[in-house]
Order: structure tokens, then sequence, then C-alpha cells
């Protein structure tokens, strides 16, 4: 079975972000040119309406159990939830918060 990916545009943010941390401007340079394919070959999903309510109910549902789920993970986890995409991350913790997202670890 053919694994689809995503990019939800929330996570546009959190790699843009490591691009401007660059502290020279040929990192900067081979930052770009790296998110440039990255983007090139991976579609990003816009963030809607009806994320942003299948985020809430995910985040209130949490918090009634105590637990607390960082806002970009929260809003990258509805994304791949909503879409049937598998999230891959080193940060298994808040993912594994999200009930029925398919967490791999990398």
């Amino acid at each position: 079975m053919k694994r689809k990916s995503c990019s939800p545009s929330i996570t546009v943010i959190e790699l843009e972000h490591g691009l401007h941390r660059a502290n020279t401007a040929e990192l900067a340079r081979k930052r770009r040119e790296y998110l440039n394919t990255v983007f090139a070959a991976i579609p990003v999903e816009p963030f809607s309406k009806e994320l942003a309510q299948a985020a809430a109910k995910i985040d209130a549902d949490a918090k009634q159990t105590g637990r607390v789920i960082p806002f970009p993970d929260l809003l990258i986890g509805a994304t791949a939830l909503h879409f049937g995409y598998a999230v891959g991350t080193r940060n298994l913790r808040h993912f594994q918060m999200i009930p029925g997202l398919n967490v791999v670890p990398l």
C-alpha cells in the first residue's frame, strides 16, 4: 500500500522558522534549497474551518483528561487525521495523545 504524504500548512511555519534562524547566508541558502525541494515534492494542505473545529474538539477532550497538546502539534495532528495521513515524527509523546492518529517514529 502506498502511503500518502502531505505537509500541513502549520508545518510550513516550523520549517521556515529554521530557515530564518540560519546564522550565515550560506546556511540560509542551503535551507531554502532544501525547503523548495520538500515543498515541490509534498503538497501543503490548507488549514480550514473544519480542521479548526476538529482541532478544538481534540484539544477540549485532551484537556478534560489532563493532557496538554502543544498548539502546533495539535494543528498538525488534526490536519493529518482529517486527511488520513500518518505523522512521521521524533516527538511521539505529543502526537500519541491524539486519538486515532497514526504516528510513525522517525
